[in-house]
This record gives C-alpha cells, sequence and structure tokens, in this order.
C-alpha cells in the first residue's frame, strides 16, 4: 500500500492523494483489498479507468483500490446461441470492444472509443450513439460489502435506466456496496452491426436508421466521430483531459417540456432494456440547452471575460458538453465551471442539469 495521487489515475488530470493505495489484479484480491479496508473501518474509493470521476483537490482519506483485472473468457452455455462472453472488470474497455468485432460478435461496435474499464459499463448503464450496455450485458458479478459475499446480478436484477442502476443506486458518497469484479455479455454472431439508431451515425455510414452496417466499419465511423468531438484520450489534445460529457441529457415531464422552446431537441425515452418508449417523459439534449443559455465552446478560457477558473478549466473547444483541465486545473476549477453552466440553464430553462461523473469529496 502506498500513497498516491488521484490526478495520476484519473482522466481529468485533477484530484489529490489517496492515503491508501492498492492495485488489484485479480478477483482475489479485489476482495481483498475491500474487505481489509471495511474490517478497518477505513472509506473505500473503488477506481478503474479513472473516466467518469472527479476527486476533490484534498484527495481521499481512506483506501483506493484500483480496479486492474484483466482477462476475456467464453463461456460455455448450450441454452443460449450466439457468443456468450466473461470479462474481467478491470479490462480495458475499447480494447474489449475491438477484440469483439474481430470475433464478431455484434452489439457493442457503436461503444468504440468510450474510455475506462469494463467493470464501470454496467455501474451507469454506458451508452454512446444509440447503443446502451443493457443491451448485451447478461449478468455481472460482484462483491457485496455488507455480506462479505459474492453476489451475481442477472440482467432484470440490474434494473437498468439511462445512465443508472442498482449499482449506481447503491452508492454512498461515490463508494459503492457492490464491487464489480466481472461482466457477462451475450452477443449475436456475424460481420453486420447491430441495427444503427443514432441519426448522425446513420449520415456518416451513409445508411439510414435503422439499417446495419459493417461492424469494423462502425467502429471506425465511431473513433473518428469521437475524436472531432474530444472524446478520444489522446495527450497532446487538451479537450480530452475531461470526464467525458459532464451532465446527462435531462428526461422532463410534459409540464416541463411544453414550456421549452418548439427548437429544443425531444428524444423519446426508452426501456433501457425492451427498448418500449416511456409515455409522459421526453429526453433533452443537454448540448443544446448548455449552448443556448448562452455558453459556447471555449466558455471559460483565458482571455474569455467569463474566465471563471482563470482559464485553467474550460468548456471543451470541440462541444459544449465536456468540461476540460486546459492545464494545471483542479477539481475546484472544474466545478466552478460546472457550477456556472449547471445554474445558467436552470435559470434559463428550468431544467437543472444532474452530472454523470462521481464527484467525491466536493459537491455541484
Amino acid at each position: 500500500m502506498t500513497e498516491k495521487l488521484l490526478s495520476e489515475l484519473t482522466t481529468a488530470a485533477v484530484g489529490g492523494p489517496a492515503r491508501k493505495y492498492v492495485r488489484a489484479e485479480t478477483e482475489q484480491e479485489i476482495m481483498d483489498a475491500v474487505a481489509a479496508a471495511d474490517a478497518a473501518g477505513e472509506k473505500v474509493l473503488i477506481v478503474g479507468g479513472g473516466s467518469n470521476i472527479l476527486v476533490a483537490d484534498s484527495g481521499f482519506e481512506g483506501t483506493v483500490v484500483h480496479i486492474a483485472s484483466t482477462g476475456i473468457e467464453k463461456l460455455d452455455i448450450p441454452a443460449c446461441g450466439g457468443a456468450n462472453v466473461r470479462v474481467a472488470a478491470g479490462h480495458n474497455w475499447d480494447d474489449f470492444v475491438e477484440y469483439a468485432i474481430s470475433q464478431e460478435w455484434v452489439g457493442i461496435e457503436a461503444l468504440s472509443g468510450i474510455p475506462g474499464v469494463v467493470g464501470a459499463t454496467p455501474v451507469q448503464n454506458v451508452g454512446a450513439y444509440g447503443c446502451e450496455v443493457a443491451q448485451t450485458i447478461s449478468q455481472v458479478r460482484t462483491y457485496d460489502r455488507e455480506t462479505g459475499q459474492r453476489k451475481t446480478f442477472a440482467l432484470a436484477d440490474l434494473k437498468f435506466s439511462y445512465r443508472d442502476s442498482i449499482l449506481k443506486q447503491s452508492m454512498v458518497n461515490g463508494s459503492p456496496r457492490y464491487v464489480v469484479l466481472s461482466v457477462d455479455f451475450q452477443f449475436t454472431l456475424g460481420n453486420l452491426s447491430a441495427p444503427i439508431r443514432y441519426a448522425e451515425l446513420a449520415r456518416q455510414l451513409g445508411v439510414e436508421v435503422g439499417d446495419r452496417a459493417d461492424s469494423a466499419t462502425v467502429r471506425e465511423t465511431v473513433l473518428r466521430l469521437r475524436a472531432g468531438k474530444g472524446m478520444v484520450l489522446d495527450s497532446a489534445d487538451r479537450d480530452t483531459f475531461s470526464t467525458g460529457s459532464f451532465f446527462t441529457n435531462p428526461i422532463v415531464d410534459d409540464a416541463l417540456l411544453a414550456s421549452l422552446p418548439d427548437e429544443a431537441p425531444r428524444y423519446p425515452v426508452t426501456d433501457a432494456t425492451s427498448g418500449a418508449v416511456m409515455e409522459g417523459k421526453t429526453k433533452l439534449s443537454a448540448a443544446w440547452l448548455i449552448q443556448h443559455a448562452g455558453f459556447d465552446k471555449g466558455f471559460g478560457l483565458e482571455g474569455d471575460s467569463a474566465a471563471i477558473a482563470g482559464g485553467r478549466a474550460s468548456l471543451s473547444t470541440k462541444h459544449t458538453l465536456a468540461i476540460t483541465n486546459r492545464g494545471g486545473a483542479s477539481c475546484a476549477d472544474l466545478l466552478a465551471i460546472a457550477r456556472t453552466v449547471r445554474d445558467g440553464v436552470l435559470q434559463a430553462f428550468g431544467v437543472k442539469l444532474v452530472p454523470e461523473p462521481v464527484i467525491v469529496g466536493e459537491s455541484l
């Protein structure tokens, strides 16, 4: 166990020291590290790829368990067709997506380029370009800190919804009850993608929404789109020093929807597993709300009259959803931008934006 700066473990490159740091490379090491910290009455913070977490500048007064387990295992389940695969929690997500495409496992190609590890994906039901992991996950194996035993969640028990799950709901101050050990996926087989559900991606592929395309081409196209938005990690591009999309797309009821401008984009809300449309709920574009509340790309940059973080943090210069570390930013700097944007959108439209990353030791 050693002290380690959280800024070294997070894609936003902010966060003070962890009092204790443990790198866990196997399921047993994960369980032992968490159990030991719990037995000692210490706070526990689980870190994987560090792409969806902001830690206070004061650091974390407890034990940080860094999930570093890797491995992909093909399961033999006679009753299930296609490919059934178990992936270790610490396995790099995009490496897994690339491997899945090479094996002609269909369903996650549109999730290419997302930073982080496999074990983090079911926690907030990671999604992009019309796809969510809920569509391919079959079960999640965890360590239950309350019982000290392994617990397996079947798909129905995970209670997936937009950027949410029972795993996320169990968190207290960023610390989970259930620590993910591995994730099982069930894939259909082939070299054509799942149906394309996102209009921008369909246009880039030259297909209609609902059509399929070559999976490898879908991956290449998604990577290009993400890179153009600063959403693929690149040490030479400060726009990628972020937690990705800082705010989720808000879901509102019909009463609030009626008060919004007609030109505000509207999207149906669907059940994460069945795909059924949910009546009386509509998803809005957080990016549109942010921009039309007066916050443009690069808001907060040095020289901007609104450089509230001294130019050290700003909205991405490529799109308005990411809050970026321009160099030398603190957690407080990023949160200053976030609060200004959140409050501005609330004042302009009456919609309260909700942060997507886990915020530890601070509050928005």
